[in-house]
């Protein structure tokens, strides 16, 4: 689930709303008055580009699901255009976030996220850094900076990142774990830039911490039934 700001209420979502679209912002004409809009705040403002990114972004990432799932190829190309588009816009709203409020790591993350998304690893990373400067330990940023890792075949820091998120955040190092098995797969047939025996110790390393996380899991089931 996507993480979403507190709203703001009504009528400063409404000022927002001007203040994103509107020739010039500030107030908004009104059947027989006008009336004037409270203004916003540049952290307000942030909060409201922040929670237009997060919707644009699910929209992303279920075109980039349902390209994932198309067999016909032209179709899949079609799906992946938009998804590319929709990256695109969220990554611009949260920009414009973190431009109004660089104390925002959330929108940092997700800066991070929509880079990543669209190819572009070292200016994601950059925004994951950002994020994790703000908010030390955020597991979040330090599960898709694995991911992002992954992507550049930088194997020792997305281990580092799992280790992390395995003494902290289960779920997440499971997601991670599961990129990582993907990664395997993926670069068994065709290693890419990565050398058939890096990638065998890899795989042997994921092989383990997938034993180790299945036994843990466990004995954590075991004790919570033994309290009963």
């Amino acid at each position: 689930m996507r993480d979403y700001i507190q709203p703001i209420a009504a009528t400063l979502l409404l000022a927002a709303a001007c203040t994103a679209f509107g020739a010039g912002g500030g107030s908004m004409p009104s059947t027989g008055s006008m009336h004037s809009t409270p203004s916003l705040t540049p952290q307000e403002q942030a909060r409201v580009f922040y929670n237009d990114g997060v919707s644009a972004l699910e929209k992303a990432d279920a075109l980039s699901a349902d390209a994932a799932h198309q067999d016909d190829a032209k179709k899949q190309q079609k799906a992946l255009s938009k998804a590319k588009s929709a990256y695109t816009g969220a990554m611009k709203k949260f920009i414009r976030a973190t431009g109004l409020d660089p104390s925002m790591y959330q929108a940092w993350n997700y800066v991070g996220y929509t880079n990543r998304k669209l190819g572009n690893y070292p200016a994601a990373l950059e925004a994951y850094d950002r994020a994790l400067k703000l908010k030390p330990g955020y597991a979040e940023a330090i599960e898709y900076r694995g991911h992002a890792y992954l992507g550049l075949n930088r194997l020792p820091e997305a281990q580092e990142a799992y280790l992390t998120l395995f003494a902290g955040n289960r779920k997440l190092a499971a997601q991670l774990l599961s990129a990582m098995q993907t990664w395997v797969g993926e670069h068994r047939g065709a290693p890419a830039g990565v050398d058939g025996a890096t990638v065998e110790a890899f795989a042997s390393w994921v092989s383990e911490r997938s034993t180790i996380a299945s036994q843990t899991a466990s004995l954590t089931r075991e004790g919570a039934s033994a309290t009963w």
